[in-house]
């Protein structure tokens, strides 16, 4: 948990709202991102975590100068990217793609 909140607020710089041993939430514009250990929780169990099982894509929309912005401070704090800024045309897209400690895929994307 450590490793995942440090990255959530250092490399992608949310604010905590909510900082438990076991939960984080981060607030994120409208939105509220939690994050806590897989297993059993109060309200559901999700099972143990496997090792390249990722199974969450977080998607961020941003304005379009902010993919290339992203990318930069991404390079710069040394987050390995899966794919660099790429234009999709079919979806009107410009988008980045990385992962956080956990192995989940973020996305980052301007619509044009």
């Amino acid at each position: 948990m450590a490793e995942t909140r440090a990255f959530y607020r250092d490399v992608m710089q949310f604010t905590i709202e909510t900082d438990l041993e076991n939960w984080v939430s981060f607030r994120v514009g409208a939105a509220l991102l939690s994050l806590r250990p897989r297993g059993v929780w109060s309200v559901c169990d999700d099972g143990a975590s496997m090792p390249g099982s990722a199974s969450v894509q977080l998607a961020f929309r941003v304005p379009p100068p902010a993919v290339d912005a992203c990318h930069a401070e991404l390079v710069a704090k040394g987050v390995p990217l899966l794919r660099p800024p790429t234009d999709l045309p079919n979806w009107r897209h410009r988008t980045l793609f990385f992962r956080d400690p956990e192995d989940n895929i973020i996305e980052i994307y301007a619509e044009y």
